[in-house]
């Protein structure tokens, strides 16, 4: 994966990715349903969806360190 991705963009490529929405909302607690709306563009993740996403997936944020 680039750098220089939004988390969304991760996050959505991702469950996109993914062999089972069920397996990912089994083992994060995050709705296949609430999945699905994200996934289209219908709804914005919570914050802590979002964090339990990207742990499940391997996903890390950094911070940018400016020059």
């Amino acid at each position: 994966m680039k750098q220089n991705q939004a988390m969304t963009e991760l996050l959505r490529r991702a469950l996109n990715e993914c062999e089972s929405l069920n397996a990912v909302d089994k083992a994060t607690g995050v709705k296949r349903q609430a999945m699905t709306k994200f996934m289209r563009g219908e709804q914005s993740l919570r914050l802590d969806m979002a964090d339990r996403l990207a742990a499940y997936f391997g996903i890390e944020c950094r911070k940018k360190e400016h020059k």
